[in-house]
């Protein structure tokens, strides 16, 4: 195995992603763990020790480079304050030599964080675009994560994006917050459509926190066990029976007062309405002849959307395939699902590599 040289963090609020490279831009290892960043900074402490446990890593011998979007859990009282907080935590486990990526302005130090914030929060879809754009001039990256979906158009080799706030990315669909494991049912809609197979009628949704989007692509076999990381709405077991259950919470119903096959219609009633959400989002930033790539948790839905949409489909292998680290690593379903899901990482680490960092911008 090649020397490990650079590790690319992208902290979450659920999710802790971990991506090693070597000074060629070669993947060594792709790592993501649940990180309940809410429950406190030590959340974050034992995720990345326990990156260095699977790795073999010691923080001192490889650079580090950090993409956030944990700064919004309500663990502190504004983005401010949370990019901050997580940058001086984050930079106290992995070294003072830790660098913070800031958008369009590079990597800048702990020093230097405070003052680059609106820069750097919530803006590893940024990292991502931009790596994709030193390789192909037209694509829409959509990235559906547990959580959120970013929809980010690259134009002319550039990424086509004005806003890099949530708020300015959410006022035009480019952040929608709907994803495949951690939504609510209860944010869908506020009617489902239930079929018995004898008939179909109209139930009103439960405002409860009964079921998420993970127990729905459960029932329709499509969410992989390694993507499955957050906690279930009650506490209990990932079986298809346990996601039902909790499925059928949802329109007042007891998992044993229908077939399974009620649940499982209903479960494909609830896809049915994500994608039409994540559709009409989507034709807000698509132009004819456009590629669509996908990422993140929710990349098979990606595939379905781009289908359904009538759009070419590609791989991040087929787009990065000039990249070194991809020429002979990524040759099998299990590496590319991990390039998907920790792609921001991967992204803000290859970034880190071709600026020769380490070094202090600001």
């Amino acid at each position: 195995m090649s020397k490990a040289t650079m590790i690319g963090w992208d902290i979450g609020g659920a999710h802790l992603k971990a991506v090693v490279l070597d000074a060629n831009g070669v993947q060594l290892s792709c790592i993501q763990l649940p990180c309940a960043l809410w429950r406190g900074l030590t959340e974050l402490e034992l995720g990345i020790k326990a990156v260095f446990s699977q790795t073999g890593l010691q923080a001192h011998n490889v650079l580090h480079v950090v993409t956030m979007t944990g700064e919004l859990v309500d663990l502190f009282p504004n983005r401010y304050t949370g990019v901050c907080e997580i940058a001086r935590y984050a930079a106290g486990l992995l070294g003072k030599d830790t660098c913070f990526y800031a958008a369009n302005n590079g990597f800048v130090q702990l020093d230097d964080v405070a003052e680059y914030v609106p820069h750097i929060a919530s803006t590893n879809w940024h990292a991502s675009a931009s790596l994709l754009a030193k390789h192909v001039d037209h694509v829409l990256l959509i990235d559906i994560g547990s959580t959120t979906t970013d929809i980010i158009p690259i134009a002319h080799g550039k990424v086509a994006m004005q806003g890099l706030s949530d708020a300015s990315r959410m006022q035009h669909d480019a952040l929608v917050y709907t994803g495949v494991v951690r939504t609510p049912i209860m944010a869908l809609a506020q009617k489902l459509s239930l079929n018995d197979g004898i008939e179909e009628i109209e139930m009103n949704v439960a405002a409860e926190f009964f079921a998420t989007m993970a127990d729905v692509y459960r029932l329709t076999d499509e969410l992989p066990l390694a993507k499955d990381m957050a906690e279930t709405a009650d506490g209990q077991g990932k079986t298809q029976q346990e996601s039902a259950r909790r499925l059928a919470r949802m329109v007042g119903f007891d998992l044993e007062d229908k077939p399974i096959e009620t649940w499982m219609k209903l479960a494909f009633s609830c896809r049915a309405l994500q994608l039409k959400q994540l559709k009409a989002a989507t034709l807000k930033h698509l132009k004819p002849n456009t590629p669509i790539i996908g990422a993140g948790a929710g990349s098979f839905l990606v595939k379905v959307l781009a289908a359904e949409l009538d759009c070419e489909y590609r791989l991040l292998t087929d787009i990065l395939k000039t990249d070194i680290s991809l020429s002979d690593q990524l040759v099998n379903e299990s590496q590319l699902a991990d390039l998907e899901l920790c792609f921001p990482a991967y992204a803000v680490a290859r970034l880190a590599l071709a600026s020769q960092l380490p070094h202090k911008v600001g």
